[in-house]
């Protein structure tokens, strides 16, 4: 399932199918699969008028991440079949487009791992080099999370395979006057223990995520690979899932805002764009730590390195551009953007500037081995019944 398969578009520029440059074969071309909402149309429109020589742009939208890595497998599955015949019993890619035309994709570093180990996509840089010009600017955490080996685990000496350009985390949402009324307002994973809230809550539907939380609560990691070694971990979810009113990865804000529930834990990615519409929800990140997510350019396998390519992986690591792209799609930078409080409203621009020692506290949700993730699955199915 996809990690975020539900975004909330309508507050951010959406990107729809966009064409720059015309004519003829001569001309570059730049062709990127992207997650529909989370490149702003003017970044592109402004890449292409800092080229220098004329270029044709095309960028695709794709609702889900979950679809883009699907569509890496599909293209995967394609270059197998060698004669003509063989091409068109596949469904076409959008556009007609095959995989040798596509020069990057979005994929989420929650899927990093699987497209490394499935051979689905080629690394942007063999080691950690000049190629890409802008490398230099990301802090060192960013460049360990896509520094792998050819099994796609995290390895300083591996090669570099995605290029993070925003990120985001697990974030509480709750309606404000309810809390007012009890008297609290959340801060951390532990006020979801507390009284007063009983079916009143909303968890998203995956494992990692759910035990996860409470594992941070525990004093614990996200990345815990073996869950028989936490004490009470099992009669915590047990209490926590009595909190709950229901599971659910997509549609956790519409019973917010009915105000049939009063707390949520979401993806900030859905949760920022419809807080100024809704006043009536405040945001957290919890302070003893959160799930981090971040999107990354990748570059499909068996596609041929374009300059292009790296080029616009280096316009949005420019601080102009990666503030942009923070500011209008409601997401962090991995690029130090100082935010001001003037470019955006309140309570966006508290969110957007992280707190060093909460992010240091937080984690991104690391590759597990199949015997760990086959215990986040049962334990998670055991406590829900």
């Amino acid at each position: 399932m996809d990690r975020r398969s539900f975004l909330l578009g309508t507050s951010t520029l959406a990107l729809s199918q966009l064409l720059f440059g015309c004519g003829g074969n001569t001309q570059k071309q730049l062709k990127v699969q992207l997650l529909k909402g989370s490149i702003p149309g003017q970044v592109v429109n402004q890449f292409h008028k800092s080229l220098q020589q004329p270029a044709q742009l095309k960028f695709a939208p794709v609702e889900r991440i979950q679809d883009l890595f699907q569509q890496l497998q599909s293209w995967q599955q394609k270059t197998k079949t060698t004669d003509e015949e063989g091409w068109r019993r596949f469904i076409p890619f959008r556009q007609g487009q095959k995989a040798a035309d596509i020069d990057l994709v979005t994929l989420g570093d929650y899927w990093l791992q699987a497209a490394i180990e499935q051979k689905l996509i080629q690394p942007l840089q063999e080691v950690q080099g000049n190629q890409l010009k802008q490398w230099s600017t990301l802090d060192e955490r960013w460049k360990q999370l896509v520094t792998r080996n050819d099994q796609g685990n995290l390895d300083t000496q591996g090669k570099v395979w995605g290029a993070p350009y925003r990120w985001g985390s697990t974030v509480i949402v709750y309606n404000r006057d309810k809390f007012r009324k009890l008297g609290w307002t959340p801060k951390d994973w532990s006020d979801l223990w507390r009284d007063g809230i009983q079916q009143r809550i909303s968890l998203l539907n995956q494992p990692r995520e759910v035990i996860g939380l409470v594992l941070k609560k525990l004093g614990k990691s996200y990345n815990t690979d073996n869950l028989d070694q936490v004490p009470d971990l099992e009669k915590e979810l047990q209490i926590l899932n009595q909190q709950v009113k229901f599971y659910s990865s997509n549609n956790y804000l519409e019973p917010l805002i009915m105000e049939d529930t009063w707390l949520a834990v979401g993806w900030s990615s859905d949760v920022l764009p419809i807080l100024g519409r809704y006043p009536q929800l405040a945001a957290v990140i919890p302070q003893s730590g959160t799930a981090i997510w971040a999107d990354l350019w990748v570059r499909p396998a068996g596609i041929t390195k374009g300059t292009l390519s790296d080029q616009w992986i280096d316009f949005c690591w420019q601080p102009s551009t990666a503030k942009q792209i923070s500011v209008l799609t409601k997401t962090n930078s991995p690029i130090s953007t100082n935010i001001a409080a003037s470019d955006i409203q309140e309570p966006l621009w508290s969110l957007l500037q992280s707190d060093r020692k909460v992010f240091d506290k937080s984690e991104f949700l690391l590759p597990l081995p199949p015997s760990a993730m086959k215990q986040y699955e049962s334990l998670f199915a055991k406590i829900k019944i």
